[in-house]
């Protein structure tokens, strides 16, 4: 209990004392992956809040038609409230729409609501429909740290616009064999986009989810991953664990659900090692 208490601390960061390293330009982050399920909502709103609660200020942009992401951060996105819809097919400013994280001083989330489901068709005939949201999210009057983008598991022109407007790719990989299968698929649409709409596109990061000690699949999952990605794959590996999969349907993270948790701590180790890749590697341009 005492070791609960004291990672508690530390992730919650009540003081303020405690910093992650802040990158010199924004981190635009892509959270991509076609196959459902394998915890690219969880990555998005946890790395978020642990960034966000150590000093960095933090943007989301739910662009997921579900609106997970800003049920997990409790942001209203009800029938009627601005969303990313707005600013994609009615060119509202991004600040109009963003709204700040209730208890998360440094973190704003641009909610999605169901008419974004309507987007995908309505974008076909917009004009240089793939850049949308990078133009948006470049003419934000204020600065932020980090912008991660939270992609629907699919590989249509709403996660286009997310890879035109992101610098980073960060992969959340299920540690299961159809996790796998998909990835080749994923990795040729990115390559695709870096050709022809956005040069300095980069896979930086790949996170290991849903990772079952107990079974010798998880292990071998994760040797493949770090034999095929090698330095991209996170140190910091993100286990089953049932308060990750309770916490949204409190409308929290993981990180203030339960700040003790091995999830918690999985996460909080996750994105210190985002922070610490960000400077070490500097970003090539600005949001």
């Amino acid at each position: 209990m005492a070791m609960e208490a004291m990672r508690a601390v530390q992730i919650l960061n009540p003081s303020g004392e405690v910093t992650m390293p802040r990158p010199e330009r924004t981190r635009v982050m892509c959270v991509a992956n076609q196959k459902g399920g394998v915890g690219k909502t969880t990555t998005t709103v946890n790395l978020a809040v642990a960034l966000a609660l150590h000093g960095n200020r933090v943007l989301v942009v739910d662009l997921d038609p579900q609106g997970n992401a800003s049920t997990g951060l409790n942001v209203p996105h009800h029938t009627g409230v601005p969303d990313v819809y707005d600013c994609l097919i009615n060119a509202v400013p991004l600040e109009e729409v963003a709204q700040g994280v209730e208890g998360i001083p440094n973190l704003w989330c641009v909610p999605a609501t169901i008419d974004l489901a309507g987007a995908e068709i309505e974008l076909v005939s917009v004009v240089a429909r793939e850049s949308r949201l990078a133009r948006a999210i470049a003419a934000y009057p204020g600065h932020f740290d980090y912008v991660f983008i939270d992609c629907p598991p699919s590989l249509g022109l709403l996660t286009v616009n997310a890879l035109v407007a992101a610098q980073e790719v960060l992969i959340p990989i299920q540690c299961e064999y159809y996790a796998l299968e998909g990835l080749n698929q994923l990795i040729n649409n990115i390559n695709l986009v870096r050709q022809h709409l956005n040069p300095s596109l980069d896979v930086s990061t790949i996170l290991l989810t849903m990772y079952d000690r107990r079974t010798r699949l998880a292990d071998a999952v994760e040797q493949d991953v770090r034999n095929h990605f090698g330095d991209k794959v996170l140190q910091a590996v993100i286990p089953r664990n049932v308060r990750v999969s309770e916490a949204p349907s409190y409308g929290q993270s993981v990180m203030t659900y339960d700040p003790g948790s091995r999830g918690a701590t999985s996460y909080f180790e996750a994105a210190q090692e985002i922070a610490e890749r960000g400077i070490k590697e500097p970003v090539s341009r600005n949001a």
